[in-house]
């Protein structure tokens, strides 16, 4: 997401940061880069153009030029237009006051809608709401069925009448079930079309007359560049969508429409749909994604990242284990190596760390495949094995190999750095033992431990 935009926006930015002192021709100069960027990643001419207006305005300000560091107010400058562009701050979804929420999910056909639909149904149900999804796309084969599956999945009960072609009726009979389930959440499906007609959105005014609800939300993909803004601005004009949610966001696509659709429709983006996982739905913040394209990292989105992931109860041995009196085996390797996978690719986890930038990334390739080989020679091994991995001689490793498939060269490596991990771990606990109170630790060997 966004790796393109991001790289070429450092090439110019970093080059500026790096001059002691900017004058008015380099600042323009560099401008005039930034703004052939962002042309390129395919965001809306009008949307840059002003973009770069009040950019300019501000850089060629004596703040800038007569900075101790201009190259960093420069940055600033950006990053804090780039946030404008975005729609400067976090949309919350508008939840009503008395139960349910009725949330319609309107796009063209293949946008996402319905996976979106049971991604923000399987939210909705981890924040402790009650909620039901409604199949209101009647013509699409098989639509129904999917929105089922995803209900099974996501544990959320979902509405429909298959064969029944009435979609207004399916709703409101859907939505006086909400009421007496005394549901917090109704979801509703809408069918779309591979393009926009007159007769979509008038089934879609329909929808809403008899719904009332409380937030249309625009599902676009983010594949589509500036055709889905043009897109945007049909369904608000019709609807007046309330947010937009852009799916497909871990693809390839340039960016430029979610730089764009905030400038041209005034909608904020509520969320990103990253992947077909049902946990891919982040929210939106336009401050941390502007942090996020400047490379700058996004440490909030890594910690909440990390709080779905990982089962606190397990965390809570491991850290016992870890760091106090208890001995950390090859079994709470195993259980730590499936938490960390639940993050997602290592390369994604990667850029959100502060100063971690794209040229770093470039020879960073993990395997995912490399994470279960490393389950296998585990699994191979013995109860009494994982827990004293000491007595893994000559024999019982030649064993592991042919039980996991896995060279004994693999194993040796394993054993190795499962060992030097054992040793800093011992280096941590000292140097939490002499940790005085209201200050910082004294460090142990004269500096920091080697990881």
């Amino acid at each position: 997401m966004f790796d393109q935009l991001s790289e070429k926006l450092e090439g110019v930015l970093g080059g500026l940061r790096q001059r002691g002192v900017l004058t008015e021709a380099m600042i323009r100069e560099g401008l005039r880069e930034i703004r052939r960027v962002l042309l390129e990643a395919d965001v809306n001419y009008q949307v840059t153009r002003d973009f770069m207006k009040r950019v300019e305005e501000k850089a060629l300000g004596e703040r800038v030029l007569k900075s101790v560091t201009p190259g960093q107010q420069l940055v600033k400058i950006v990053h804090e237009e780039l946030t404008g562009m975005l729609g400067e701050k976090r949309a919350p979804l508008a939840l009503a006051p008395i139960p349910p929420t009725v949330i319609m999910m309107v796009g063209l056909q293949g946008s996402g809608k319905t996976t979106t639909a049971g991604k923000l149904a399987r939210r909705m149900k981890r924040e402790m709401r009650q909620t039901r999804m409604v199949a209101c796309d009647v013509y699409r084969p098989a639509a129904v069925e999917q929105l089922q599956t995803l209900g099974q999945q996501v544990g959320v009960p979902v509405y429909a009448e298959p064969g029944v072609t009435d979609v207004v009726g399916i709703a409101r009979r859907a939505l006086e079930l909400s009421k007496t389930e005394r549901d917090r959440v109704l979801i509703v499906d809408t069918a779309g079309r591979l393009q926009i007609d007159e007769e979509l959105m008038d089934e879609l005014r329909r929808l809403k007359e008899a719904l009332g609800p409380h937030e249309i939300l625009f599902v676009a993909d983010g594949m589509i560049g500036q055709e889905s803004v043009n897109v945007a601005k049909g369904f608000d004009d019709a609807l007046n969508v309330t947010g937009v949610v852009l799916t497909k966001m871990d693809g390839d696509a340039r960016g430029g429409a979610a730089l764009s659709i905030y400038g041209v429709t005034q909608k904020p983006i509520k969320f990103l749909g990253v992947g077909e996982k049902l946990d891919g739905l982040e929210e939106f913040h336009p401050e941390r994604m502007a942090g996020r394209i400047l490379q700058q990292g996004d440490v909030v989105a890594l910690v909440e990242k990390a709080q779905r992931s990982f089962d606190a109860d397990e965390a809570a041995k491991l850290e016992k284990k870890m760091m106090g009196a208890g001995r950390f085996d090859l079994e709470d390797f195993l259980v730590a190596l499936r938490q960390f996978q639940n993050l997602g690719p290592l390369e994604n986890l990667l850029k959100l760390i502060p100063g971690v930038n794209s040229k770093m990334l470039k020879n960073v390739k993990v395997d995912p495949k490399k994470f279960k080989h490393i389950e296998a020679i585990i699994l191979s091994m013995t109860k009494q094995e994982r827990k004293r991995p000491e007595v893994l001689n000559g024999q019982r490793r030649a064993r592991i190999a042919r039980g996991c498939g896995r060279p004994v060269s693999e194993i040796n490596q394993l054993l190795l750095q499962f060992k030097e991990m054992q040793k800093f771990m011992k280096q941590m606990k000292a140097m939490q033992g002499m940790m005085p109170k209201g200050g910082m630790p004294k460090m142990p060997f004269g500096g920091m431990p080697r990881m």
